[in-house]
């Protein structure tokens, strides 16, 4: 039965939904066009696709290069900062203290300082380190940018398991590590996989740190992105088939784990 509040909702959902598509389908349309189509006016929504933008991007950089660093960084940070955020999320969710939600709310609060204010020393310390331009420097940097985030999503969902069941592990003869490992960690795979991967998605779309401590060895996909800006303009055609390049890998993995993410998110928000 078609209601008007059902029409209604179907089409604000459909308006919303092509509002949140619009700028990646005209980023996916510009990207098979000519440079001289790219900045037509008006815009020709009709066109012969080409793929000569795909093939001057990749002879003019190394692709696979820019990946591999991405795919690198991303990983090895999200792995990093599980195993750095698993610890302390278990101690705050299971071992009572009285200062625990003043340190959630502190590490939450390092999230919204803007992150150019730390840029100088920052970009010091790399340089007197040895780190610029390096994937070991990168990969501090977004394990240290996400790790309240990871904190924040291990200890939401950890809260969620009973502590009685880690306590009859105890009392069964279970150490901390047979507790965490065969007890705790199978209870929280959804939470543990949807940390990991919008860990990996943040990692991989961060750009204000990438460009300002990388330029050729270690530059991911938005340093390949950036680079086809220039101070004589920006070429529209192929700056979209880069950006089509970069995030056509993301995407690909948010679609095939959208389940496992969406499920991992919802964790325990029903009982």
């Amino acid at each position: 039965m078609f209601t008007p509040a059902y029409v209604l909702r179907t089409l604000g959902a459909w308006v919303v939904a092509l509002l949140l598509f619009f700028p990646l389908g005209w980023l996916l349309l510009t990207a098979f066009k000519t440079e001289l189509q790219a900045i037509a006016i008006p815009p020709e929504l009709f066109f012969t696709p080409t793929l000569d933008n795909f093939h001057e991007v990749q002879e003019r950089s190394d692709y696979l290069l820019y990946a591999k660093n991405s795919v690198i960084t991303s990983v090895v940070s999200t792995l990093l900062g599980l195993m750095i955020a698993a610890p302390a999320a278990y101690s705050m969710a299971f071992i009572k203290g009285q200062y625990t939600k003043d340190i959630l709310m502190w590490m939450l609060s390092t999230k919204m300082m803007p992150a150019v204010g730390v840029l100088v020393p920052m970009y010091l310390m790399f340089r007197d380190f040895g780190l610029l331009d390096t994937r070991t420097g990168l990969v501090v940097v977004l394990t240290l940018i996400n790790l309240p985030i990871v904190v924040w999503m291990l200890y939401t969902y950890f809260k969620e398991i009973p502590g009685e069941i880690l306590e009859a592990a105890r009392m069964d003869g279970a150490n901390l590590r047979s507790e965490i490992l065969y007890v705790l960690t199978p209870m929280a795979v959804p939470g543990i996989a949807s940390t990991m991967l919008l860990n990996i998605i943040l990692a991989w779309n961060e750009a204000f740190w990438t460009l300002q401590l990388t330029t050729s060895d270690a530059a991911p996909l938005t340093q390949f992105i950036a680079s086809y800006s220039s101070p004589e303009g920006l070429l529209y055609a192929k700056l979209s088939a880069a950006s089509t390049m970069a995030i056509a890998p993301i995407l690909i993995l948010g679609w095939f784990s959208q389940k496992q993410l969406v499920r991992g998110l919802t964790f325990g928000a029903v009982k």
